[in-house]
C-alpha cells in the first residue's frame, strides 16, 4: 500500500489540480465560440477553481510559516510537520512530536484531540493489562 505524503504537500497537490481543472473548463468554452453567453459561462466557471487554488496556496503558505521543522531520522533531511503526526516530505517516514506516541502504530487520528485521547487511553489500558 502506498503511503500518503506530507499534509502540506497533499494540500499543494490539490491546489495544483484545481488550476488544471479550471484551465480545462475554460478550454471547453472554445467549443462554444458561436454562442458568446455559453463561452462566457465556461470562462467564469473555469476562473473559480483557479481563484480557489490561489486562496489555498496563500492559506498553505501562512500555515507553513507556523509549522515545526524537524530532521527525519530515516533520510536525515529537514521536513515540516503539521499537527502531532505527519509523514516526511522526502521519504514518507511516519514522524511524531508526541513522546507518548513514539513506537505506536501510526495513524492520522492522533491529530484530532478526541481521537488522540481515545487512542492514548487504549494504549495505556493495554499496557496496564500486560503488567
Amino acid at each position: 500500500m502506498k503511503k500518503p505524503g506530507n499534509k502540506i504537500m497533499r494540500i499543494r497537490g490539490w491546489a495544483l489540480a484545481m488550476i488544471f481543472i479550471g484551465m480545462a473548463v475554460m478550454y471547453l468554452g472554445i467549443f462554444f465560440r458561436e454562442t458568446p453567453w455559453a463561452m462566457m459561462i465556461f470562462l467564469i466557471l473555469g476562473t473559480l477553481p483557479i481563484l480557489l487554488s490561489f486562496v489555498i496556496y496563500f492559506w498553505v503558505g501562512m500555515i507553513s510559516t507556523r509549522t515545526v521543522t524537524v530532521q527525519c531520522p530515516n533520510c536525515e533531511r529537514h521536513t515540516k510537520i503539521l499537527g502531532r503526526v505527519d509523514y516526511c516530505q522526502h521519504c514518507k517516514e511516519p514522524l511524531t512530536l508526541d513522546q507518548e506516541l513514539e513506537g505506536e502504530e501510526f495513524t492520522t487520528d492522533y491529530n484530532v484531540k478526541h481521537r488522540r485521547e481515545k487512542k492514548i487511553n487504549e494504549i495505556r489500558s493495554n499496557d496496564n493489562k500486560e503488567n
